[in-house]
Order: C-alpha cells, then structure tokens, then sequence
C-alpha cells in the first residue's frame, strides 16, 4: 500500500494569498526556513496503478501534475490513474477541487450521507458536476466497512470504516440537526490482502475512543496538525476564535495531539492539515525539534510512503 501526500497545508496553503505572517513571509523567500504547501489532500493506493484521492482541494490540477504517479496513461487521449475520491467532510478546501476534475473521467466519490446532502443543496457541487461528468455516488456505511471498488466494478483492494472525531458544521450551512451524524469523520483505509491500515484524520475536534481505538493497531496515522496552540487563531491575529472552537484540537499542551501520538505504536505518524501560521512549520524552530523527538513527521507535498507485504516501511520524502 503506498501513500502520496499532495497537499500538506490548511485551506489557504502556504503561503495564503492574502497573509503577512510570519510563516507565510518567509515562504515566500523560498529559502528553506518554512516550505511553501499546497492545501491538504493524499492519495493512496494498493497496487501503485489505481489511486483514490484523500478530499480533493481546489489545488488539485497542480498537485495531479507534480505527481507522477497521477498522470494520465500514456496510451490513450484522455484518462487518469484516479480511481475514485474519499471524502472527510464537507468543507470548501476539502471538496472545491472536485469542479477542476469536470473534464470527463468519471470516477466514483465516496462520502458520508450528511456529506453528500450538504453537497446537493447548500454547496450544490452535485447537481452543477452532472452537467459535465456524472459520477457515481457512493454514501460510506457507518456500521461497517466499505470496500471500494474501481471504476469498472473491479475490487480495488482497500476497504475504508468510518471514524469519528466530533463535529465540525461548514459555515455556509445554514441550518444543520445535530442528532445527524457523519458532518467529519476519519478515514481508517485497510488493504485487505495484507491487513496494513492507514488512519487518514485531517480534522480531529476530539480524540475519541473509536479513533483511539483503531490507532492502536494501525501501521500509519496522518492526523490533524491545523494548530500549534488553542489560542493560535487569536494570538497571530487571524481569527478571534480558539482552534477548539474551529474544530482542531492543537498539537501542543497536555491535551494536544502530539503527547498522544507520541505514544502510539504505528510506524508513521504524521501531521497533515497545517495552517500558515502554525509554528512547526519553521524547519529549524524549536516547535519542529519538539515533534521531531517525539518521532512524530511533518508533512510536506510529495512525501510518499510505502507499506510493503513483510511489514517494514519506507518513506520517500518530497522536494524542499
């Protein structure tokens, strides 16, 4: 099973249009202190030829052209070497690549219900995608596993069971029950034939026993770094929010996510998701050192890692 990170960053990537912090400037001097990402998206596969993509951010022509793997085959006019999209929720970063992929190609998309009801009537990205390539729907079963299939109807190999990790309503939904379950959710995707799982958590707005639970046997885990801190939203002046009220747990503090990943026994631990203004970004920055020694990896576009048959692992890391 292979994973290809294509996106590492929050929504704005890095740096955002329209951001002078600290971060963002100094990626914008490309001189290796902070390393420009595009917004978070992976894609993974079981046997290296059929890939389904992790959400799909409005960089995505970019990120499928930087990434060899995604490339059309060479053996016809038009085709791709995606298999389908999995989606984690509804928002705009994570969903809004999904009118650059139009062109043809019909692949399915897979979702949560919710998901897929926000996506119809307050964001319509559903009806206006039927005018060009209709795909195939598919609604993840919440009590089980779902195998995903390829687009022929052939078995792809991988099966995904449905996590979850709170609640986080986009904002341009204008009217939500709360009783309804599945508005985000983490991904735990199995290769069938080898068992190895890999945990895909981009949002995370509690750990809760279900993710705690599938952590525990899990090979690889790319969770939700969105926050160094609770308070990073309002210290650096973006929002006036916590990162909590935006639906990210932060990484630091005794209830963050690193002193918990830290401890878990999965061979890749990763942090997708991350927002300009994040401190771990900064390379050499004391942030970076602290998740560095706890075995914990920042992600960057173009990282991509392998799980092989005999359990060892390997990881490629993308251009800096």
């Amino acid at each position: 099973m292979i994973v290809q990170i294509l996106g590492s960053g929050a929504g704005g990537g890095v740096p955002q249009w329209n951001c002078h912090c600290v971060n963002c400037a100094a990626a914008r001097q490309i001189d290796g202190r902070v390393i420009p990402r595009t917004q978070s998206s992976a894609a993974i596969s079981a046997d290296g030829v059929n890939w389904f993509l992790l959400n799909v951010s409005a960089d995505v022509r970019a990120q499928i052209n930087a990434s060899e793997n995604l490339w059309p085959p060479a053996d016809q006019p038009r085709g791709t070497a995606i298999a389908g999209c999995l989606l984690t929720d509804a928002e705009i970063d994570h969903t809004s690549g999904l009118l650059q992929l139009r062109e043809g190609c019909r692949f399915p998309i897979y979702s949560t219900a919710l998901v897929r009801q926000w996506l119809e009537h307050d964001l319509p990205f559903v009806p206006v995608l039927q005018h060009f390539a209709p795909r195939d729907w598919t609604s993840f079963n919440p009590d089980a596993a779902t195998e995903l299939t390829l687009p022929d109807g052939q078995p792809s190999g991988l099966e995904v069971t449905l996590l979850q990790v709170g609640e986080d309503v986009p904002r341009y939904v204008q009217q939500h029950d709360t009783s309804q379950q599945g508005s985000i959710v983490a991904l735990a995707i199995r290769k069938q034939e080898s068992n190895h799982t890999v945990i895909y958590a981009p949002g995370v707005a509690s750990l809760t026993s279900e993710l705690r639970a599938a952590a525990d046997s899990a090979d690889m885990i790319l969770i939700d770094g969105t926050f160094w801190s609770d308070d990073e939203p309002q210290t650096t002046g973006i929002r006036a929010t916590t990162a909590r009220q935006m639906g990210h747990l932060p990484v630091s503090g005794p209830e963050g996510t690193l002193a918990w990943l830290a401890s878990q026994p999965a061979a890749h631990r990763i942090y997708v998701h991350i927002n300009n203004t994040n401190p771990m970004l900064v390379e050499d920055g004391p942030e970076r050192q602290q998740v560095n020694a706890c075995g914990v990896h920042v992600a960057q576009d173009g990282d991509q890692f392998s799980l092989s048959p005999d359990a060892t692992t390997e990881q490629q890391d993308g251009p800096t």
